[in-house]
């Protein structure tokens, strides 16, 4: 499966320490298994010339006060607050100044926050997705990538999960309605 780097962004979904981390509030350890797949990853889209994008999911303390329905705090419990080391993307990650960070307060990457903007301004079609969790955030962003014309690609052994289970749902949903999964092998870079 050969990308264009040109038109291609690497996105990864909330690897942050309230994820990824033993001492982080929502922990999963495949999340912090995740870490180094999605690194390799981005090593390669980076040196091939392709734009790498981060999410953040943060919370300010008060964002569900006034809610009717949607309470992640009552789902999930308090995590990922603003401010907090929690909300922080994990230090093994290789984030530069030139990658782009998205900060979110849903599920979906592309509500309510300037990934969009971004992808256009810089020419992305093709989104090689990754991160944690597979069948929240990641496969929520992709859906909404899917929805809004882009190509979304779901690299399946770069995520992040609470159980098996969950990551065989969200790679074959992915697959089955919006979008495509490859593996990171799968995933190859045309060279310019």
């Amino acid at each position: 499966m050969a990308f264009d780097p040109t038109a291609t962004a690497v996105v990864v979904v909330d690897m942050q320490n309230g994820f990824c981390h033993p001492d982080g509030s929502l922990y999963a350890e495949p999340s912090e298994a995740a870490v180094e797949p999605v690194t390799a990853l981005v090593d390669r889209a980076r040196e091939a010339g392709a734009s790498v994008v981060y999410t953040r999911d943060v919370h300010p303390p008060e964002q569900f006060d006034e809610t009717h329905y949607y309470d992640e705090f009552d789902r999930w419990g308090e995590h990922v607050v603003e401010g907090s080391w929690d909300a922080e993307l994990v230090g093994d990650l290789d984030v530069r100044d030139g990658d782009h960070v998205v900060e979110k307060h849903t599920y979906d990457a592309f509500y309510q926050t300037d990934l969009e903007g971004y992808l256009d301004a810089h020419g992305v079609d093709d989104l090689l997705i990754c991160g944690t969790l597979a069948n929240v955030c990641v496969l929520h962003t992709a859906g909404s990538a899917g929805l809004r014309d882009y190509r979304p690609v779901v690299v399946e052994d770069a995520l992040g999960y609470i159980t098996e289970e969950h990551r065989e749902y969200a790679v074959d949903h992915a697959d089955w309605l919006f979008g495509e999964t490859a593996t990171r092998d799968e995933v190859a870079f045309a060279s310019a």
